[in-house]
Parts: C-alpha cells; sequence; structure tokens
C-alpha cells in the first residue's frame, strides 16, 4: 500500500482541501480521509461512506502528472501518519 496526502487549493467548502488516500499498487483506493475547510472530516473505505466521502470509482491517475496541476500539491506519507488520521476521523462518528 502507499499513502498519499493531497493539498488541494480552491475556494469551493463543499469540497475537501485536504484529502489522505490509501492506495494500493494499481492505484485503487482502499481508505480515504477528506477534511474541509470548516474542519470536518468525512471518510469512506469499503464499507463506509460518511459527511459525503466515498472511494473513487477509478484508480487514482499518475501521481506525477496530477501533482504538476497548480491546485494540487501531492506528497506521500507514512503509514503511521495515515492511521492516525484515519482514527481521528472515525472516532469522530
Amino acid at each position: 500500500m502507499k499513502y498519499i496526502l493531497v493539498k488541494w487549493k480552491h475556494h469551493d467548502p463543499r469540497d475537501p482541501v485536504l484529502i489522505y488516500s490509501e492506495i494500493d499498487g494499481e492505484q485503487w483506493e482502499h481508505r480515504k480521509v477528506e477534511v474541509f475547510s470548516d474542519g470536518r472530516l468525512g471518510f469512506a473505505d469499503q464499507n463506509h461512506e460518511v459527511s459525503g466521502s466515498r472511494l473513487a470509482i477509478e484508480p487514482w491517475p499518475d501521481l506525477a502528472k496530477l501533482g504538476a496541476e497548480p491546485e494540487f500539491y501531492i506528497s506521500e506519507i507514512t503509514a503511521a501518519e495515515f492511521e492516525a488520521i484515519w482514527q481521528k476521523a472515525t472516532r469522530q462518528q
């Protein structure tokens, strides 16, 4: 598994500003946490969709190509960093 953090620069409060994703070798999401500008957390996995968050219906695009877009900043994070935000999001529900 790979763990990524996407910082999304935009002004629409309906969309997340941070996206934490757990993705496999074929770029499919397994778990996701989304952070919104008001501090609200949403999350999704194979069995849950909370606060409007849901897993992607297609594999993630090439991360380098996506990161070249000016509104996105993408970084790889550790499994422990992902687990910390996952636990925080799932405990709030």
